[in-house]
């Protein structure tokens, strides 16, 4: 008896060695999206526009407008690694290394993305820094330039990342005065976005405002979607026939407790459990399945903090 409990445990840690490697693979395949994303973002849409958002890269679109032509090396990429560069100190001195070192990551993941690009599309005789676009539909380069931009940095942040920049200050926002990311952005960027009237166009400075509360709502919208998980309440006579399905087939736990029905009076068993999204769908169709008579809650929440899901506030 005791060699096969050996061996189910070996078992069991081998399995949770080879989920926790994936989960780091998914993690990191995640983030690199995001990156991109941004990179692509700013460099085929917003930086030929002009669209001064906010951030490193809306302060980068501002400098080369005025010093590219003249010192051709100091383009958007090149301006973008060194305000980063600066930032990152700051973001290790308030946020630490942990922190710090993924954002540093994805600044230079970002810096040399936007860099490639340049190269790349330079050899092709296409210079997207003198205002190259895509198309002539500002408006149609100003939506892409915001939905890649927005949910490139959602996703970052929600891997508890950013691309650097004000980004970097936004999060020391956020964690001393407990402010959303979307509203510490709006922020730390108004006076970027601001400055576009004065330098380019009154067009161009109301896509960039513009684009500066459409990119903070859509972050916040973005984040909350992606962190939703599922709150189940869950009412039945046959316990028995749910809770193996939500051990052994969820890897869940649950909270139960013995309630009684205010008109029939009859004893039931409640079960109160966390899980995603995807979970909730295969409980319900398994309690559908088992117990056609319980009674099913399932409530949406951006937040659960504890073991399996988020690890702190």
């Amino acid at each position: 008896m005791k060699k096969s409990d050996d061996k189910i445990g070996m078992t069991t840690a081998i399995s949770d060695k080879r989920k926790k490697r994936l989960d780091t693979v998914k993690y990191w395949v995640i983030l690199n999206l995001g990156v991109f994303m941004l990179a692509a973002g700013v460099f085929f849409f917003k930086g030929p526009n002009n669209f001064a958002t906010g951030g490193v890269s809306g302060i980068a679109i501002i400098i080369s407008k005025y010093v590219t032509h003249s010192v051709p090396f100091f383009t958007q990429s090149v301006l973008n690694l060194i305000m980063n560069a600066l930032l990152l100190i700051i973001g290790f001195i308030f946020l630490g290394r942990g922190c710090t070192f993924k954002t540093a990551y994805c600044s230079l993941v970002y810096t040399l993305e936007m860099y490639a690009m340049e190269l790349i599309f330079k050899a092709f005789g296409i210079d997207f820094s003198t205002g190259y676009t895509l198309t002539d539909q500002k408006f149609l380069e100003f939506i892409y330039a915001m939905l890649l931009t927005g949910v490139g940095s959602a996703i970052m942040f929600n891997c508890r990342a950013s691309s650097g920049g004000t980004d970097i200050v936004a999060l020391i926002i956020k964690k001393y005065a407990k402010m959303d990311i979307g509203k510490a952005l709006v922020v730390t960027d108004l006076l970027i976005a601001s400055s576009t009237f004065f330098i380019f166009d009154t067009t161009t400075g109301l896509f960039s405002i513009l684009g500066l509360f459409f990119k903070s709502f859509l972050v916040d919208g973005v984040i909350e979607s992606i962190g939703k998980n599922k709150y189940v309440t869950i009412i039945t006579a046959n316990a028995e026939l749910v809770a193996p399905f939500i051990i052994e087939g969820m890897k869940r736990s649950y909270t139960s407790f013995k309630a009684v029905g205010g008109y029939s009076g009859e004893e039931k068993t409640v079960m109160l459990t966390v899980c995603n999204r995807r979970q909730a769908y295969k409980l319900k169709m398994k309690i559908r399945q088992v117990d056609p008579a319980a009674f099913v809650i399932l409530t949406d929440t951006s937040q659960i903090i504890g073991k399996g899901f988020q690890s702190d506030i």
